[in-house]
């Protein structure tokens, strides 16, 4: 079969009249059920939610506002609808942000991307996705069992131990972040193994840079990515067009002026607000502070939902890097730990392919010839043990002079190259 389902090559009217259908029980259910959205759409009749107007009508909640909303109630911020009781699963995200998770099959959805990605009953996939804290393990997981796949949990690290489970067990599929599989060829070449039956790879987490990918599918992979969150599970997914993600069918997206909860023109770039039907996690108008824009027309593969163009950037500072959301706020955290450093700029960039963080630093007297080289040393290695602890990633320390950095308000640049 060519599509996951029938839903897939649905006529566009039908689905957006499903969609606009599905949206008055659903607004009902979060206003009985939760006490964020019961005070928050308080003045809202759940019955005249019919239409894209009616939403965008309604308050945008933002990822970015989560973690607060979560201190002021905790767990979940008053957001979720099921007892604590009656969750599969929770999970802790970056922030830290809690996750959870209902007891249903696939409940993030991730059966169709992988589907389009060649995934099929009894292929044996290699997931490195975290089964630690974070989601991606499970999220994956949990759309592979409802494809009929076996999943081997490989989880993060330990790269020579993937290269032996691979050459060992002989997976036909590989999902986890793109870099990380790169990774894993460069170090099977180094111990001579074969993983030649990696034929196909589900990506995620990440960007997927063009070389990066070509030098993978030189190796006999066909590399397909897809777009989720922690919070939503799949947005959007590629199929083999290759142009643009396709919209997953379980969720409602607008594109809105970074900022606002206005949405843009067709075409425009702007903040991703999706809007999902999941009955033990409503999040409705949800921000995610990604920045993308709709693709004109029908997808060749012959799926008509909406497609976007992919990740372009972020709508506030906060970066994905190598799979993890580094925040401001946690540069903020590391300089406050130095005294020495007055103001400090996280840049990140992918020289060779790969996700490099530089933290620039500016400390009194460090580009001075008579500074002491020892401590400078010293305090170099103290501060990249603090990013290292509070963003769990590693990154390069660089001095530079007092006034130096660039007065644009800016703590994190991202300066990776796509193409």
């Amino acid at each position: 079969m060519k599509h996951f389902d029938a839903q897939e090559v649905r006529d566009p009217v039908e689905r957006e009249r499903a969609l606009m259908a599905r949206l008055p029980e659903h607004i009902a259910h979060a206003k009985a059920n939760s006490a964020h959205y019961a005070q928050a759409l308080a003045a809202v009749r759940a019955e005249d939610v019919i239409s894209r107007a009616a939403l965008a009508a309604l308050p945008v909640i933002r990822k970015s506002e989560l973690a607060e909303l979560q201190k002021k109630n905790p767990p979940f911020g008053g957001l979720i609808t099921t007892p604590l009781t009656q969750l599969g699963h929770i999970y802790a995200s970056p922030g830290p942000i809690y996750d959870p998770e209902g007891r249903g099959a696939d409940p993030w959805r991730f059966a169709r991307a992988l589907y389009a990605a060649g995934f099929r009953p009894g292929d044996l996939v290699h997931n490195t996705f975290s089964y630690h804290f974070t989601p991606a393990g499970m999220m994956v997981e949990g759309g592979a069992h409802k494809l009929g796949c076996c999943v081997f949990p490989a989880g993060v690290g330990q790269t020579e131990m993937q290269v032996t489970a691979i050459a060992d067990l002989k997976p036909a599929a590989y999902v986890g972040t793109p870099s990380f599989l790169k990774i894993i060829v460069e170090k099977a070449d180094e111990m001579r193994a074969d993983i030649s039956s990696l034929k196909k790879a589900l990506v995620s987490g990440e960007a997927l840079p063009a070389a990066t990918r070509s030098l993978l599918e030189a190796r006999g992979m066909t590399l397909t990515q897809c777009y989720a969150t922690a919070d939503l599970g799949l947005i959007a997914y590629e199929t083999s067009a290759r142009e643009g993600l396709v919209l997953d069918e379980d969720v409602i997206l607008e594109i809105v002026r970074p900022g606002t909860g206005d949405p843009v023109a067709a075409g425009e770039v702007g903040e991703v607000i999706i809007t999902t039907f999941n009955a033990d996690y409503p999040l409705i108008r949800f921000g995610t502070g990604d920045l993308s824009a709709v693709l004109p027309g029908i997808s060749p593969c012959g799926r008509t939902n909406t497609r976007i163009k992919g990740w372009l950037g972020r709508a506030d500072q906060v970066t994905k890097i190598r799979g993890m959301f580094v925040h401001p706020s946690q540069v903020a955290q590391v300089v406050k730990r130095h005294a020495e450093i007055k103001k400090a700029r996280l840049v990140v960039d992918n020289p060779k392919g790969d996700d490099r963080m530089t933290l620039h630093c500016e400390v009194a007297g460090s580009t001075d010839e008579s500074a002491d080289l020892v401590k400078l040393t010293d305090l170099a290695q103290a501060i990249a043990a603090s990013v290292r602890e509070v963003t769990k990633l590693r990154a390069e320390i660089n001095f530079c002079a007092t006034g130096s950095l660039p007065n644009d308000g800016k703590v994190i640049e991202d300066a990776r190259k796509l193409d």
